[in-house]
């Protein structure tokens, strides 16, 4: 015999399941930032990963991987794009040949100079859209969330 849930369950959580909300700010937040970043041909996503890999030595995928919050295989494959693009990449670390070091090319680095303020643009707008929050909190909240 099953059993039937109540249908006010389901506004209940339609109203108050903070994953909900969270996945459906960041769909919308993804749309956003695609749509601006549309003619580099870059994804949010992407510019992501190419911003986290701008540091002055080659990153190891591990810490990567973590900072963006995903498996070390979704990594590679959203990598792959990039580095035939010649955006990335991807040497063997010579501490550990089993892993590999992640760096931006040139064009890596000029895609990215070109997508920063394109990026503080659509990021201001979607803060100004935010009246009587607090970004610093929210981000705060959102990073522990995310620990």
């Amino acid at each position: 015999m099953s059993k039937i849930l109540p249908f006010e369950i389901t506004h209940e959580v339609r109203d108050a399941c903070l994953c909900l909300h969270s996945q459906r700010a960041a769909r919308a937040l993804a749309r956003r930032f695609d749509k601006a970043f549309q003619h580099l041909e870059l994804t949010n996503g992407q510019f992501s990963l190419l911003m986290s890999l701008n540091r002055p030595q080659p990153a190891p995928m591990g810490p990567v991987a973590q900072l963006l919050a995903m498996d070390r295989t979704t990594l590679t494959a959203m990598l792959k794009p990039l580095e035939r693009r010649g955006l990335v990449t991807i040497g063997v670390n010579p501490a550990d040949r089993r892993n590999r070091l992640l760096a931006l090319t040139d064009a890596g680095r000029t895609l990215l100079a070109a997508a920063t303020p394109i990026w503080r643009d659509t990021h201001a707008q979607v803060e100004a859209q935010l009246p009587g929050l607090d970004a610093g909190g929210l981000r705060l909240a959102l990073n522990s969330l995310a620990a």
